[in-house]
């Protein structure tokens, strides 16, 4: 075996993770993982008990089912975000739509972290734009013949069509030799 052989031989981790960022490059990714880390807790908070010491919070309310409802869309949009990301800003929007209506329905937002990390999200999809493929390149056509010189004096003339398409602006004398206009220049 030589040492340049290496793609057979490679462990199989590092086969499995540049095959997860390679899928993972193709998605809004980050903004389907925020948008369902933003789902869990405001599903979650309303149907939660909290002990502290030997006394309990429930935080349950009379709109458990419009958190649950609203959490568990948001974990849907996050898996369509990263399944069908042809409709990323359908869920983008959709996303952040369901974050501004968890503030007055779940407790505000599962206490503020749901709502952010929705609104993130459903950020991160509506502004996230699949790359381009590399183009391949043609090779490069020979080159013409420029002319030798070309002057750019005032009262020297050039053929039509010498500098056709060059897109050069003339260019404007300034300093002491420049022309001033009553102790002002053209712009004043």
């Amino acid at each position: 075996m030589s040492p340049e052989s290496q793609g057979q031989n490679e462990h199989y981790l590092s086969v499995a993770r540049r095959g997860f960022r390679n899928w993972r490059g193709g998605r809004p990714f980050w903004a389907g993982l925020f948008t369902m880390l933003g789902g869990v807790p405001i599903m979650y908070f309303p149907y939660a008990n909290m002990h502290l010491g030997n006394m309990t919070l429930a935080m349950s309310t009379t709109a458990g089912a419009g958190s649950l409802i609203i959490g568990v869309l948001l974990v849907t949009l996050g898996l369509t975000m990263w399944f069908h990301s042809i409709v990323r800003v359908f869920a983008g929007v959709a996303a952040i739509l369901l974050a501004l209506i968890s503030i007055p329905v779940a407790n505000i937002g599962g206490f503020v972290i749901g709502f952010v990390f929705a609104l993130l999200g459903g950020a991160l999809s509506v502004s996230w734009v699949p790359g381009e493929a590399p183009a391949e390149q043609e090779p490069a056509a020979p080159a013409e013949e420029a002319p030798e010189t070309v002057s750019f004096a005032k009262d020297e003339t050039l053929p039509e069509g010498a500098l056709h398409g060059a897109g050069i602006p003339q260019q404007q004398a300034y300093g002491p030799t420049a022309e001033i206009e009553g102790g002002r220049h053209r712009a004043g």
